[in-house]
């Protein structure tokens, strides 16, 4: 018996387990892959597990920060360990509430996806007598890359459509309460490989280089987004950026001369690849049956627990691995859910399963628990242990519960 499938045993199924070993492997090959004084920001949302997310930020030395949008995920990666002052929150809705919430925190740089948005930043800021540094996210009017998701080019209500820019930058420096640091794109997710990547980050400089030049845009910080790839729910590795940092390097020196005496500051972001492939999610087989000519294998976790995001472009797994057993035939992999959208994988390469065999999803630490249908039809969440070193560090699981002491809008202020 594999040491996953003895987890499996003692805290049942459906069961995520993250290896912390790999999240500290895939930071250090992150930060080697960007150039020496690159910053590189956590996107909360692939998991907020507040002990996959202290690794990013265990070596004082490369130290991750944390992106937020939401309130919880500020708490999250404070309870992670992150500062709130290393935090960057972004997000094209951000209400008065939370923003009274993050700044009173200390939280002090944001995305701005608006003039809207930025209005409402200053006001809170100044409620609290502060000043909050912005980045303006640009949405390109083209982009380099044609593959993955898109991110920019497109009508959206991310960021500001960079036609209006010209017009629109004396009103936004002067808005109270903030100052304009610089910019902050995310142009695409996902990159197809190292080139397109490397390509979509050198268009993303000059377009930046454009805009200090002919607009005269503060660009005392510049985040250039991510797209660092990985597999989804499917076996595979890392992909390796061998030639991102030299790439990176050159075009920094070309449109950003003075970068390497630390002006502007630089930054990429990143979930996926930091975490996704610390985790496995092993569900139980609770059901074999046969329906006009197919296979379908029941399990105890669908969508609810993985997958729930399918329809963001990401695909449900096309490879689930049971231990110890070749592939031989092809079967439906469906949830418990009483929705027939809940399905794992469709005839799925598996080997001849029967009732209390376990299946394992491969590279699930990323978009898995808190980004799937998590209280659709009220089954509890699926239990997250965390291992170190092979030993198990800790075992929790997400509860959700109806809270009928709701304080009015406003009245926490």
């Amino acid at each position: 018996m594999t040491r996953y499938a003895e987890l499996a045993a003692e805290y049942g199924t459906p069961l995520y387990v993250y290896d912390l070993d790999r999240v500290a492997e895939a930071r250090r090959a992150l930060f080697a892959a960007l150039p020496e004084s690159f910053e590189l920001y956590y996107a909360m949302k692939a998991n907020p597990h507040p002990e996959v997310a202290a690794v990013l930020r265990e070596d004082p030395d490369r130290a991750c920060r944390a992106e937020i949008s939401s309130t919880g995920e500020l708490a999250a990666a404070l309870a992670a360990g992150f500062p709130a002052g290393d935090c960057l929150y972004t997000g094209p809705g951000k209400t008065a509430a939370e923003l009274d919430a993050a700044i009173g925190a200390g939280v002090r740089t944001f995305s701005v996806e608006s003039p809207g948005d930025l209005r409402h930043i200053g006001a809170a800021a100044r409620r609290h007598g502060a000043v909050a540094d912005c980045l303006l996210r640009i949405n390109s009017v083209s982009a380099s890359a044609s593959t993955s998701i898109r991110m920019t080019g497109a009508p959206s209500q991310f960021g500001i459509d960079r036609e209006t820019l010209d017009e629109l930058l004396p009103e936004l420096l002067r808005v109270p309460g903030t100052r304009i640091a610089g910019a902050h794109f995310f142009p695409l997710s996902n990159a197809k490989d190292e080139a397109s990547l490397l390509a979509e980050f050198e268009h993303t400089l000059a377009v930046a280089a454009e805009l200090r030049d002919t607009l005269g845009l503060p660009v005392r910080l510049l985040d250039i987004g991510g797209g660092f790839a990985m597999p989804y729910g499917v076996p595979g590795e890392r992909p390796r950026y061998d030639k991102l940092r030299s790439g990176l390097e050159a075009a920094l020196d070309a449109r950003f001369p003075d970068w390497r005496e630390g002006t502007p500051r630089f930054a990429c972001e990143s979930g996926r690849y930091l975490v996704g492939g610390c985790g496995e999610l092993l569900c139980g087989v609770v059901n074999v049956k046969e329906s006009r000519g197919r296979g379908f294998a029941i399990l105890d976790g669908g969508i609810n627990v993985f997958g729930g995001m399918a329809g963001l472009g990401r695909l449900l797994p096309v490879a689930v691995r049971p231990s110890g057993a070749e592939a031989s035939r092809r079967a439906t992999l469906a949830g418990p859910l009483c929705t027939p959208g809940d399905f794992l994988g469709r005839e799925v390469e598996v080997p001849p399963l029967a009732e209390g065999d376990v299946v394992a999803v491969p590279n699930a630490g990323a978009y898995g628990v808190t980004a799937s249908l998590l209280m659709f039809l009220g089954r509890p969440a699926a239990t997250e242990v965390v291992v170190r070193g092979g030993e198990v560090v800790s075992v929790s699981r997400i509860e959700h519960r109806r809270n009928f002491d709701v304080p009015r809008a406003g009245a926490h202020r």
